[in-house]
């Protein structure tokens, strides 16, 4: 299938690895120029021999920016000041105590969870506007609905997506600009992978069986009962970048391996 991407450039954050990387492989795939992010220079090279090796011929390049300074987002902005699909995937998460996770920590993690999509769709709407064409992506997850008791901060983040998406979805209504959040389940990623080889090492088991255990006593309504691959999800977000899912906005799109537990 032809997405219609050819001629058309993204920016998606947080892209050096996971989730991210596969998402700008995938829209390589299609034809579409690929702008990749991440905190430093060197790890964005790594990234970019590496998509070239996956995507031949790939037009990707780089663009350092730690969402967590407000200057160094200003400098993307500057740097790029235009695009058509912007995928807002950057995201931080780990165990949180409710107790003793302090102001600092949410107000840091509101500012790489939440605020790098505010600005950078306040600074990319209008231009789609005035194109009347472009795709804003949110990646949300499955915790915005079902709140993890161990990472209640990142949750709250990840619901802040579902009501910004909505919101801006109505907002630029008439246009051919949409708005949707994607809410993947547990993902392989680097860090995830990290996670499970260390129980796996411990118990004297596979990975696999370590992130199958994991996604049973953590996510026990998960239907697939195991952690999806990144490219699982990327699928979906292509899609969702893609001019064929034009009548699809204010959305939110489920890639959860079943863990919410409702039918819509």
């Amino acid at each position: 299938m032809d997405l219609q991407l050819t001629n058309k450039t993204a920016l998606v954050t947080g892209s050096t690895e996971g989730i991210g990387y596969a998402i700008a492989k995938g829209l390589l795939k299609e034809g579409t120029k690929v702008y990749i992010n991440g905190r430093t220079q060197e790890k964005i090279d790594q990234s970019i021999i590496q998509l070239k090796k996956d995507v031949p011929n790939a037009n990707v390049e780089g663009i350092v920016a730690d969402f967590s300074k407000v200057n160094e987002v200003n400098n993307l902005l500057k740097n790029l000041p235009e695009v058509d699909i912007l995928v807002n995937n950057v995201g931080i998460y780990g165990d949180q105590p409710f107790e003793t996770t302090n102001d600092d920590t949410w107000f840091h993690d509101f500012e790489v969870n939440v605020m790098s999509g505010v600005r950078l769709s306040r600074h990319y709407a209008p231009k789609m506007k005035e194109n009347n064409w472009g795709r804003i992506i949110f990646l949300s997850s499955e915790s915005a609905i079902n709140i993890p008791d161990d990472m209640i901060l990142y949750g709250v983040t990840k619901t802040a997506y579902l009501g910004l998406s909505r919101g801006l979805a109505k907002h630029l209504k008439g246009t051919n600009v949409t708005v949707n959040a994607i809410l993947p389940g547990p993902t392989w990623s680097a860090s995830n992978y990290k996670n499970m080889k260390k129980i796996a090492d411990e118990k004297e088991i596979s990975v696999e069986e370590a992130g199958v255990e994991f996604v049973k006593e953590k996510r026990p309504s998960s239907i697939v009962g195991k952690f999806v691959d990144a490219d699982e999800v990327a699928n979906l977000v292509v899609y969702t970048a893609s001019p064929l899912s034009s009548a699809t906005t204010g959305a939110a799109l489920r890639v959860d391996g079943g863990v919410v537990d409702t039918a819509f």
